[in-house]
């Protein structure tokens, strides 16, 4: 399959009550971010980034003997600016690059494929996988207009109608490599956090004109990302229950 994964692994635990990075947190006896590269890989990508940052040494040295490559984001400033990190080794891609956070070991292989093969038949500028869910709160969510993907708006930044929405966005997206790579600079920090949010793209892909895909997944928990001790645990679990 050709294109591109990059995946987000530059975070800090910091909801983990520890100075570990996140992605180096074990389940299953493994770091999170094996978890998470075994599927893309299984996947079929040509092509792996990590963008590393915190504790990019201990991370590095998790993925010796991979066949990835890893880039810097050092000061982190959102997942836009992590993905402006690794625009160098991107440059002259036309295939489509794949987007993922590193702290979502329970991703299937199949729903990656899935993800891409609709992506490509749809000539989409970017398809991202959603769930719904009873709460969501804390997450980005899924603006529609008409049915269309037109906005993420994160949650920290969404009024009250905004935050009533149940769909949210999983961090994990397909991009046409052109559109992102030129949809990249263009990226601002005008929000509350003063970060570059990936998600703008979203917004600057309907202001085009071009198509947005969102793909609800089945299972909420596959895209689930690691943020506590007992999402761990409960990864833990889930992961236990997927082996024959």
């Amino acid at each position: 399959m050709s294109a591109v994964a990059v995946i987000l692994a530059a975070g800090k635990g910091t909801r983990m009550k520890s100075d570990r990075a996140k992605v180096l947190f074990p389940i299953a006896g493994r770091p999170l971010l094996l978890h998470v590269l075994d599927s893309v890989e299984a996947a079929g990508f040509d092509r792996v980034i990590a963008v590393v940052g915190h504790q990019a040494d201990r991370v590095r040295e998790v993925l010796e003997g991979r066949r990835v490559q890893t880039v810097l984001q050092e000061p982190q400033l959102g997942t836009g600016h992590a993905v402006m990190c690794a625009a160098p080794l991107l440059q002259g891609v036309t295939d489509p690059i794949s987007v993922l956070a590193g702290d979502a070991p329970l991703i299937r292989p199949s729903t990656l494929r899935s993800m891409l093969e609709h992506h490509r038949q749809t000539g989409a500028a970017v398809t991202l996988l959603s769930a719904v869910l009873e709460d969501p709160k804390g997450y980005g969510r899924v603006v529609r207009k008409d049915g269309r993907v037109i906005a993420i708006v994160e949650d920290k930044d969404a009024s009250p109608e905004e935050q009533a929405i149940r769909e949210i966005n999983s961090s994990i997206y397909a991009f046409d490599g052109p559109f992102l790579l030129r949809g990249l600079p263009r990226l601002k920090n005008e929000n509350r956090q003063k970060e570059y949010y990936l998600t703008d793209l979203v917004h600057l892909a309907f202001a085009e004109g071009r198509r947005v895909e969102g793909l609800p997944v089945a299972d909420p928990m596959e895209v689930a990302g690691v943020n506590t001790v007992e999402q761990l645990e409960t990864a833990e679990k889930l992961l236990a229950e997927r082996r024959p």
